[in-house]
């Protein structure tokens, strides 16, 4: 069967598209730039169209010989008038497979009550399945609450509130009714939907088979983790704009993302029926119960194996545009803080270290200085410094490493991060390893930023005092712990939890440092 999957980047269409794939279906995806597909396991399986859900040109591309078409875009972090242009969206890919002669259209949609004034992200998502199921296109909606698995956003924010807080004093929506459902158990519907009679034209509610309280959803966490149950307190005063802004300060949740969930839990979600379970049954194992979801999902974490996370979803306001090359700066305002060192490290080592950046590593200089601009970004509605990183070794093209996201990486080698903290203008860092004649390496730092207009440029000069620390520090450390591994690799005797803070480099090399 030939399957088109849009938003085969975010955190459920990544997972689909590896499972339709090991099934047997011909897939193709449309992404708006294909270079964020250059890592993962299956992008040499599929077909891969460039290009934007906007652009009705790109979209007919992508429907060419299509059966099946799953829609699971959605602008979680939408600004402005999102509304009109998911609508917008939505009606590209109706018009366009309705004249392809697609056979299904599946989309991913979420759980809401009747009769009740919804907030604008389940509106859209409400609206946007109207369109799709009047498309004149077989469709199905399928309607999901909490989704619980390893990297999901709704584990994460209940993970975090309840790890973070002994106590919890919550807004009311605490008391609301939910019924979450495991990941897998989504990706179960998504893939038998495809194989639905053409007949069925209709949404449905799924879910898992527990029916708890939001605050019930935290200490089931707390049980499966270890940790004692919270008292919880529901306070009537705090909107959801301000519970945003809690949970946006208490958790890695960005407040982009944290206010439209927060939206849609001010009443109860839980599945009005249960018809799905005439036209897809159940997996024959059965639907996870909560607290067995939450249990795979750390086993998951623990073993370093999450296939996608919401840390990789495009953050939408940040700057998306690759770097420009160096010739293309011409005629522009441009800054850049440029430092080189040579280490006695081979490149291998000092690779290794380069690609550990962020996370739980951090950025080897001026700890408090990275934190207190981790939480301005927080307090600005950035993604803040906390995000952290997939895995703690690896990095791929479009991961995400606490306020930044890889551009490039040309492993063993070059590292390039764009930055998507709030910032006036564009910036980059880019690092590299390069081997040295007396079989050392040479580190390279670059950080440049494209300042828009003068709060860009004021705010380059005002922070420029900090770069002589923060950067200087950052190319030395990086450089002395490269040297520390090295050693300890060579004399199993040495003590590999030096680090450079107790290890210096033991070269003085030249630094370089152009401003322009």
């Amino acid at each position: 069967m030939r399957v088109l999957v849009t938003g085969a980047t975010g955190y459920i269409g990544g997972r689909l598209v590896a499972r339709l794939v090991e099934a047997g279906h011909d897939v193709r995806v449309l992404v708006r730039r294909a270079e964020r597909l250059r890592d993962v396991p299956w992008a040499a399986s599929v077909d891969v169209v460039e290009g934007d859900l906007l652009d009705r040109a790109a979209v007919d591309r992508a429907m060419e010989d299509v059966e099946v078409v799953y829609y699971l875009v959605h602008s979680m972090g939408g600004r402005g008038d999102f509304e009109a242009s998911e609508l917008a969206i939505a009606r590209n890919v109706a018009a366009s497979a309705r004249e392809h002669g697609v056979g299904r259209i599946v989309y991913l949609g979420g759980l809401h009550p009747e009769g009740v004034a919804l907030s604008r992200h389940l509106r859209s998502r409400m609206q946007v399945g109207e369109i799709l199921l009047e498309s004149g296109v077989p469709t199905i909606v399928l309607q999901a609450g909490v989704i619980i698995g390893s990297g999901s956003t709704s584990f994460e924010m209940i993970r975090h509130l309840t790890e973070v807080l002994p106590y919890m004093p919550a807004p009311r929506w605490v008391r609301s009714f939910i019924q979450p459902i495991a990941v897998r158990d989504v990706l179960h519907y998504l893939l038998r939907a495809a194989e639905v009679a053409p007949e069925v034209n209709r949404a449905f509610d799924i879910g898992g088979p527990d029916v708890f309280r939001y605050g019930q959803l935290m200490n089931g966490y707390a049980v499966e983790a270890g940790l004692p149950q919270r008292p919880i307190a529901a306070l009537p005063v705090l909107t959801p704009w301000l519970a945003g802004q809690w949970v946006n300060l208490v958790t890695p949740i960005p407040r982009r993302l944290a206010v439209p969930i927060i939206e849609s839990l001010q009443f109860d979600c839980v599945m009005r029926d249960h018809d799905i379970d005439a036209v897809i049954p159940p997996p024959p194992e059965g639907l996870l119960p909560y607290r067995r979801a939450v249990r795979l999902a750390l086993e998951r974490e623990r073993e370093g194996e999450v296939e996608t996370s919401w840390r990789n979803a495009e953050v939408e306001g940040a700057p998306s545009d690759p770097l420009p090359s160096d010739p293309d700066w011409a005629g522009h305002t441009v800054y850049v803080d440029e430092r080189e060192r040579r280490s006695s490290a081979p490149p291998s080592a000092l690779w290794r270290v380069i690609e550990g950046v962020g996370g739980e590593n951090g950025w080897y200089s001026f700890p408090l200085a990275w934190a207190l601009r981790g939480w301005v970004d927080k307090l600005t509605g950035g993604v803040g410094l906390r995000r952290g990183r997939r895995d703690p070794d690896t990095l791929h093209v479009g991961d995400a490493v606490d306020f930044w996201r890889v551009e490039a990486i040309d492993r063993g080698r070059f590292l390039r991060l764009r930055a998507e903290m709030r910032v006036p203008g564009r910036a980059w860092l880019e690092l590299s390893a390069d081997a040295a004649s007396d079989g050392g390496s040479d580190y390279r730092q670059r950080a440049v930023f494209f300042p828009k207009g003068l709060a860009g440029r004021l705010y380059w000069w005002a922070i420029l005092p900090f770069h002589g620390v923060i950067f200087s520090g950052m190319a030395n450390r990086i450089t002395a712990e490269a040297e520390a591994d090295a050693e300890a690799s060579v004399d199993p005797t040495a003590d590999a939890t030096v680090g450079p803070t107790a290890r210096p480099s033991r070269t003085t090399p030249e630094e370089v440092v152009t401003k322009r």
